[in-house]
């Protein structure tokens, strides 16, 4: 019986492979194979998933020769073996790939590209917020994880589990996955603070904020949080080329004591007269990064609403704010500012005006070298759309970002390798097992964030804690 098991597979195999036809009587082309996702000519961490994709063509059949990996299959879809994948980025650091495909009866083989493999690793967990990209359907949201060096994925917070309320993205302290904080909004809703797998609830508001916590900082030591209080504007464009405008009606700034359950304010981050938001800590916790835009009549002075990147000192061991706000950038309008975690780039976007860059096509990143003050306009990762909500990686060598750069309209999760001389090379997008995934989805990836390890709970874990009382803060 096990002879017979044994012949039938062997059949199958040959069957198989008879049906798949090679190359014979090639034509080579100078052109560069239309695929999908862009894999073209690409930097990619040497333990980063296998880079499925799809030709865009009506092809019969396809031949890939990706350094010793060779492919033969029907259709225009590649998908590579994860252990030989895996195999191939240890033992090489320049793929050269070679593309051929079958159409009407002919073979074409294309202009070869390459995939230079670098040994800084990416971190190998990134979480991300997955919405539809639409201002109607907001309760409808997950916060995933997914592991980048396989297609694991799990739930960290679900619409279905949370009485379909909205959730704030989700932030790592350092990256380390036993330090991170999101929050759900709503009924029974609070910040969920995640320390070493022990999520606690919190009521981070006090009577005198305009709101709940929003945008999130955590301090080198996860003692303290900084974070903004927003009041979150909604509003539609008469013309046509323009979705959605988002803007804020006040927002400010405080710090949170997470081990006395305190709230830490200076009047210089709540000024009546002026927007604050986009907190966050400088690796060695001595400032708070964040944006300000002096108060204009909203919304008919909204493209007047122009943000600064500022800073403003922080002592963790007393646990009090400076007097003295120093203007870093004040041109065009500043959002999101994240510092490399050796201290040495801080990258932001930039858009025309306001403060919701995800529905502005010309937002862009920047980076700017904190020791010499220059500043990187990107041009190799910035696209003709929407390009932000950026994170790094804990070695400080791989930037994060949703870019809606294929359509306009979804946000995708791209990797950027920034040199150890600080130049950035060619993002590429997360890969997925399925090199049809971003085509068929009707997801949204927003506000990507890496983490060093498995975020040690689930969107079960989360539900539980949702039916407890917040801790309170004073």
């Amino acid at each position: 019986m096990r002879y017979l098991h044994a012949l039938l597979t062997i059949i199958i195999l040959q069957t198989l492979l008879s049906c798949t036809p090679t190359p014979s009587d090639v034509t080579k082309s100078e052109a560069l194979p239309a695929i999908y996702p862009d894999y073209t000519d690409v930097t990619i961490p040497v333990n980063i998933a296998p880079l499925n994709f799809l030709v865009r063509d009506d092809i019969e059949a396809i031949q890939v020769t990706a350094g010793t990996i060779t492919i033969n299959a029907k259709g225009n879809e590649v998908v590579f073996d994860e252990d030989e994948w895996h195999e191939l980025l240890k033992t090489n650091e320049d793929i050269k790939v070679t593309i051929t495909t079958l159409k009407n009866g002919k073979w074409t083989e294309y202009r070869s590209f390459h995939w230079l493999v670098v040994k800084d690793k990416v971190d190998p967990y990134l979480t991300y917020r997955l919405i539809e990209p639409d201002y109607e359907i907001w309760n409808n949201l997950q916060i995933k994880q997914r592991c980048v060096e396989n297609f694991n994925e799990k739930a960290l917070c679900d619409y279905h589990l949370a009485n379909n309320q909205c959730m704030n993205c989700h932030v790592t302290g350092g990256q380390d996955p036993n330090l991170s904080m999101m929050y759900v909004r709503g009924p029974h809703g609070g910040a969920i603070l995640n320390q070493n797998g022990k999520l606690r609830k919190l009521a981070i508001k006090t009577s005198d904020m305009i709101s709940g916590s929003v945008y999130y900082g955590f301090s080198p030591t996860g003692r303290y949080i900084t974070f903004s209080t927003n009041i979150i504007i909604p509003a539609f464009h008469s013309n046509a080329s323009k979705r959605l405008e988002v803007y804020d009606a006040k927002s400010d700034v405080y710090v949170a004591d997470l081990q006395e359950n305190r709230i830490i304010r200076s009047p210089l981050l709540s000024d009546s007269l002026t927007f604050e938001t986009f907190p966050t800590f400088s690796p060695d916790g001595k400032y708070i990064y964040y944006c300000t835009a002096k108060h204009v009549t909203l919304p008919q002075e909204l493209r007047q609403l122009q943000y600064a990147l500022v800073r403003i000192p922080f002592d963790e061991k007393t646990g009090t704010i400076g007097s003295q706000v120093d203007t870093l950038f004040n041109q065009k309008s500043v959002c999101h500012p994240r510092i490399s975690p050796d201290g040495r780039y801080l990258v932001y976007t930039v858009a025309d005006y306001g403060t919701f860059p995800i529905w502005h096509q010309e937002s862009d990143l920047r980076m700017m070298d904190l020791q010499t003050g220059q500043i990187d306009t990107m041009k190799k990762v910035n696209s003709s759309r929407s390009d932000t909500y950026h994170s790094w990686s804990s070695n400080s060598r791989w930037l994060v970002f949703a870019s809606k750069r294929d359509n306009g309209l979804y946000g995708k999760p791209y990797f950027c390798y920034i040199d150890h001389n600080g130049k950035p090379h060619k993002p590429f997008v997360l890969p997925q097992e399925s090199p049809a995934y971003y085509d068929e989805t009707l997801k949204s990836f927003n506000a990507p964030e890496f983490s060093k390890g498995d975020i040690p709970f689930d969107a079960v874990d989360v539900e539980r804690l949702l039916r407890q009382e917040a801790e309170p803060f004073h």
